[in-house]
């Protein structure tokens, strides 16, 4: 009787199906952060989080490692790519800022790199094939798992792409997939240098098609470009995952396959924190790391009286304290009437206390100079309006700004004053703002269409300069924003 019970039990239980698992690391918009913030971050950090986990993993970035802080400005980008070699990274995708070095700076970055660079919809002007050291998928075994990885490289480089050319990302990614479909994968993994949600360079995305088009296809997209957090988003069941950026979190992503059928059963990620108390550190990556320091630029310059804030920090208003000096600093220097600051160019904050060099190249690690521009009062309306997407890509100094929102919270009725004066269609004014800015770069693209002989330098100084010299006039205080203001 007991055995017949015991049978019986038995058969009632729900079959448990065997399962293998794949677990992914992912990382995006490094940016050249390799050491820790305010215990926060670094190489040093992912390394012992991942030697924590399963002997068996992947490791994929999806773009944007080449700059951002001085060593990979003074290396080119090279630093960054050493590091990933050490860390033992599987792929990479190709971000915007791989262009920093314009396009003489990309081969070596491409060359260097000891893990494949994934990008089906990048190629060589010249051939019309993928450049050197580019594939557009890659296969990989994870604990008897057959996983394909294909990369999309973001299409709007920070410098022209003279030599390289991009396709339509789902165009390219149907043909790969297709390619890949042939050899039978359990898993396929996409990395992308975009978001799922960018509001941030005000373009639609057509990331969010990836599930919409290719379900069942796709098991598993990791984004970046908008340094957004996503985490267990799914769209027809293809889960999205965005970690961040500057190497603060890495995102781990577990995918349940049945080992029968080797169809994916589940899909799941979460954020790691790397916070250095309690992840530690791995003492041979730190090494490393350290090694790679550039020297001289951690000396103290001046010294900021209170945190300066890369965001707005009062209801109602789109400057940011941090960006209103950066554009009041460009102002005072070049005597234009208005100076333009896009806030893109801020990538952290000014802390409170000693800034040093290299706090200052984190907070702008480009070597822009300022541009005088002429324009009407047409154009400046057509600009402020067009840079709400729907928050402000930009802070002004000179100019005041007034908005309405709608029922549907976007931005209407925008007026703009120049000294208390409404901005007028036919008079003109002079504006300064970064060189990259002027020259119609990213967010900027409106500058395109003012001609040459309108435009001309302020000077050679970089605005990481003029920021120095503007710490020399004593600690710096956080000022006044408001410039940008709901009414």
């Amino acid at each position: 009787m007991k055995k017949t019970f015991l049978l019986l039990a038995a058969c009632l239980l729900p079959a448990v199906l065997p399962a293998e698992t794949v677990t992914v690391y992912h990382t995006s918009d490094v940016h050249g952060f390799f050491y820790p913030r305010e215990g926060r971050g670094g190489f040093g950090a992912l390394a012992a989080v991942i030697k924590d986990g399963p002997e068996d993993y992947l490791l994929l970035d999806s773009g944007d490692f080449s700059n951002g802080t001085v060593e990979t400005r003074n290396s080119k980008g090279l630093k960054a790519v050493q590091l990933m070699n050490k860390m033992g990274y599987h792929a990479a995708t190709v971000g915007n800022h791989e262009f920093d070095f314009k396009d003489k700076g990309v081969a070596p970055i491409l060359g260097a790199a000891e893990f494949p660079i994934l990008a089906a919809n990048f190629y060589d002007k010249s051939t019309g094939k993928y450049p050197a050291h580019v594939a557009p998928y890659k296969f990989f075994e994870v604990d008897d798992v057959k996983v394909a990885v294909i990369g999309l490289a973001n299409r709007v480089p920070t410098n022209p792409a003279k030599s390289y050319s991009y396709g339509k990302p789902l165009k390219a990614l149907e043909k790969a997939l297709k390619e890949v479909e042939k050899q039978h994968p359990d898993v396929v993994l996409v990395i992308v240098h975009d978001s799922l949600k960018d509001e941030k360079h005000g373009t639609q995305s057509y990331v969010g098609d990836i599930g919409r088009k290719f379900a069942g296809r796709v098991h598993v997209v990791m984004g970046g470009h908008a340094h957004n957090i996503f985490q267990n988003e799914y769209i027809n069941g293809v889960l999205f995952v965005e970690s961040g950026c500057y190497l603060d979190n890495v995102s781990k992503i577990t995918i349940e396959t049945d080992d029968e059928t080797g169809k994916v059963v589940s899909a799941k990620s979460e954020l790691i924190p790397l916070i250095v108390e309690k992840t530690g550190e791995d003492e041979d990556m730190k090494e490393y790391a350290d090694s790679l320091r550039e020297p001289g630029v951690d000396v103290s310059v001046g010294e900021a009286a209170e945190t300066l804030s890369k965001f707005p920090v009062k209801e109602g208003v789109q400057d940011a304290p941090l960006n209103v000096w950066i554009a009041d600093l460009l102002k005072a220097y070049s005597g234009a009437q208005i100076a333009i600051h896009n806030n893109g160019g801020t990538r952290v904050d000014m802390k409170q206390g000693p800034v040093t060099r290299r706090d200052l190249i984190e907070i702008h690690p480009f070597d822009n100079t300022v541009t005088l521009v002429e324009v009407d009062g047409k154009f400046l309306k057509k600009f402020v309006k067009t840079g709400f997407a729907p928050r402000s890509l930009f802070t002004y100094s000179g100019l005041e700004v007034a908005y309405k929102l709608n029922k549907k919270g976007k931005v209407k009725d925008v007026e703009l004053f120049v000294d208390g004066k409404p901005v007028e269609n036919r008079k003109k004014y002079v504006i300064a703002t970064n060189s990259y800015i002027a020259g119609g770069g990213s967010e900027g693209f409106l500058f395109k269409k003012i001609p040459a002989e309108n435009k001309k330098l302020a000077g050679e100084t970089t605005i990481r300069d003029l920021m120095e010299e503007g710490l020399k006039q004593g600690p710096l205080s956080a000022p006044e924003t408001g410039r940008i203001h709901q009414r």
